[in-house]
């Protein structure tokens, strides 16, 4: 009885395996063809001008104050010229701290921006999956190799986005 069972698994075991159907999704295509990434770019590059423009600021800032230093004569007292690269110092850093904060406000917004769009590719390339029977779905950028048996979804999934 328990040899039957395993012949009758190990023969049904390669059938299973022919049985799956494998797809591919070229989310990179798909996420640039989305009106909604033509808006999320711009708000970004508008974000970005701001923060490049208050950086131009402090820069020039920066440039007129060490400017001014170098003009002190020499005769000036040592507390003022302390004071003065004190003050020169502490822009740099600043200047510092504000570029970090920048790039992480600038990260943070892109991916609140991207969370739902993410999603929406996610759910089509889901119900595409669903729909089509497919046992994976993988990305195209990671594939080495792809077999004659392997379907390009990306297609069907713009289809379910309502891209053209």
């Amino acid at each position: 009885m328990i040899k039957k069972l395993v012949l009758a698994c190990l023969i049904a075991l390669p059938a299973m395996a022919f049985a799956q159907k494998f797809g591919y999704v070229d989310t990179q295509s798909l996420l640039g063809s989305l009106p909604a990434m033509k808006e999320v770019q711009t708000q970004l590059e508008a974000t970005t001008a701001k923060y490049e423009a208050e950086l131009t600021n402090l820069r020039t800032e920066l440039e007129k104050k060490y400017t001014e230093f170098q003009q002190m004569e020499e005769s000036t007292p040592a507390a003022i010229k302390e004071r003065r690269v004190q003050e020169i110092t502490e822009l740099e850093q600043k200047i510092q701290q504000f570029r970090s904060t920048a790039a992480q406000d600038i990260q943070s917004q892109q991916e609140k921006l991207m969370a739902p769009i993410q999603q929406q590719v996610m759910t089509a390339i889901k119900s595409v999956g669903s729909e089509g029977s497919f046992t994976f779905i993988f990305e195209s950028g990671y594939m080495l190799y792809t077999g004659t048996e392997v379907v390009d979804v990306t297609p069907l999934v713009k289809t379910k986005l309502g891209i053209k």
